[in-house]
C-alpha cells in the first residue's frame, strides 16, 4: 500500500527470524537473557533485540540478517554507513521499480502440503 510513497515506508526487519535459544557455558538455555517468567526477555534480552533490530535497520532490503547470536558484545552495534546515512527501505535499496505486488506470488508449496506433512510429523513422533 505505501509502495509509491516517498514520504513513508514499511519495512519487515526479519532479525528474530532464525534465532536459536542463547546457551550459556554449560549448554544450557542461558536465563539471564529472560525475566523471572520464563516467557519476556529480561534487561539483557531486550538489549540484544534493540541491537539487533538497530542493525537490521541499517541493512539493506535482501540483505537483512535473520538471526540474532545473543553474544552480549556492544561491539556488534553498527553505525550509519556515510555513504547511506539513512534506514534502509526498499526504495532505497534499490528495488522502488518493482512490482509492488511481488509478494504476493502464489507459494510453490500447496497448502494441504504443509498439513499433510505436520499431521506425519506428529504421527511419526509419537510412534
Amino acid at each position: 500500500r505505501y509502495e509509491q510513497r516517498e514520504d513513508f515506508a514499511v519495512v519487515a526487519q526479519p532479525f528474530f527470524r532464525n534465532t536459536l535459544l542463547p546457551l550459556d557455558s554449560t549448554s544450557k538455555p542461558d536465563m539471564s537473557f529472560f525475566a523471572a517468567d520464563c516467557f519476556h526477555f529480561s534487561v539483557r534480552g531486550y538489549a540484544e533485540m534493540a541491537m539487533a533490530l538497530w542493525n537490521n535497520m541499517l541493512e539493506p532490503v535482501g540483505e537483512k540478517q535473520t538471526y540474532n547470536n545473543f553474544t552480549y558484545d556492544r561491539s556488534k552495534l553498527r553505525c550509519p554507513n556515510p555513504e547511506k546515512p539513512f534506514l534502509s527501505t526498499r526504495r532505497n535499496s534499490g528495488f522502488g521499480n518493482s512490482d509492488p505486488n511481488l509478494e504476493k506470488t502464489e507459494s510453490s508449496v500447496p497448502y494441504w502440503a504443509v498439513i499433510v506433512t505436520a499431521v506425519a510429523g506428529v504421527l511419526v513422533g509419537s510412534l
